[in-house]
């Protein structure tokens, strides 16, 4: 018979503390997990960054990852548009009751897969087990602590006219990947999410040129809704080229099909990089070295006209004022 997550799974008792230790202390074993203690403790002697985020992706399953491999990525993608090196990670999880076990097994090998690629420890965590029906299979919250390193300054406050705007890839790739087995929609190429640690690309980038003034991973309301955010903290106005914009036929096609614009879509392994015009050729030459980032290019620039505004030269040669997502595109898409 099939083993399943039981309530009694959380009960704090015997069985919480098997399928603690069986499943995920020794999956993700460390030093500071292995203590056992209800706060990690380590010493740290630099500026810190802190994040945290919750997963809800429906499917929990999806080609090109999951929801553990989404939760790890998300988070370290979230520290290092900070330039931060991620150090340590919490893993909670919220479970519903008869979820398969293997299915969650599944989900704990691709944390530990995904942490070790991107260099950090998960170091403490926490698991709740809800009644069927009171959630859908698998909630994750992850947090996580990166250091800075000594003279890098990244905000989304940053940006400065002048500056370039890099995008490290083709966009709507998650967005696309996660509805087509939600719906069961099947396309001509096979399409997965792009679901990805760029912590790496990140080191590459700030060893080429320190003048990155700001990072932000486009995850949901798309590329559209990130460049707005960068524009409004920095009271800037950004200049794009839809001819410059990186999007794999089979995105487009999807959308075409379902009238959404890619522009909107969401992205998991995917950055928008502000720099210096005087480093923008350096640092996109080390995108392009690292896997992550091999189709990364300049779609724009940031501008003094139209503050808080994002502005897009469209193929036909006009000017489209490109505003963030209003409304719910893809729910439950991270």
């Amino acid at each position: 018979m099939e083993e399943k997550i039981l309530l009694a799974h959380g009960s704090g008792g015997k069985l919480a503390h098997d399928l603690i230790v069986k499943n995920f202390v020794s999956a993700l074993d460390n030093p500071l997990l292995a203590q056992m203690d209800d706060a990690a403790v380590f010493d740290v002697k630099h500026r810190l960054a802190f994040t945290t985020d919750s997963y809800v992706v429906n499917p929990i399953f999806f080609p090109g990852g999951n929801i553990g491999k989404l939760a790890v990525c998300g988070t370290v993608n979230d520290l290092s548009t900070s330039g931060a090196q991620p150090l340590y990670l919490s893993l909670a999880l919220i479970i519903e009751e008869g979820l398969p076990l293997r299915d969650l097994k599944l989900v704990i090998a691709s944390i530990k897969a995904t942490a070790d690629e991107a260099g950090v420890k998960i170091v403490t965590g926490d698991t709740k087990v809800v009644n069927r029906g009171s959630a859908d299979k698998l909630f994750i919250n992850t947090s996580g602590i990166g250091i800075i390193p000594e003279g890098v300054n990244i905000s989304g406050s940053n940006a400065k006219p002048g500056d370039k705007v890099i995008l490290s890839g083709s966009i709507g790739d998650h967005g696309i990947a996660v509805l087509s087995k939600r719906e069961g929609l099947s396309f001509a190429t096979s399409l997965e999410s792009d679901c990805a640690p760029l912590a790496g690309m990140v080191a590459d980038m700030l060893k080429a040129g320190r003048n990155i003034h700001s990072l932000r991973d486009p995850t949901r309301g798309g590329l559209a809704t990130t460049l707005n955010e960068l524009a409004e903290q920095s009271k800037v106005g950004i200049r794009i080229e839809e001819t410059k914009i990186p999007v794999k036929d089979a995105v487009l096609g999807a959308c075409e099909m379902l009238g959404f614009d890619p522009l909107y879509v969401a992205n998991e392994g995917k950055m928008v990089a502000i720099v210096a015009k005087e480093d923008a050729g350096k640092i996109l030459k080390a995108m392009r070295k690292h896997r992550y980032g091999k189709d990364a290019a300049i779609i724009g620039e940031v501008v003094a006209e139209h503050p808080g505004r994002v502005v897009m030269k469209t193929l036909l040669g006009s000017s489209r004022i490109v505003d963030m997502l209003v409304g719910d595109l893809l729910p439950r898409i991270c």
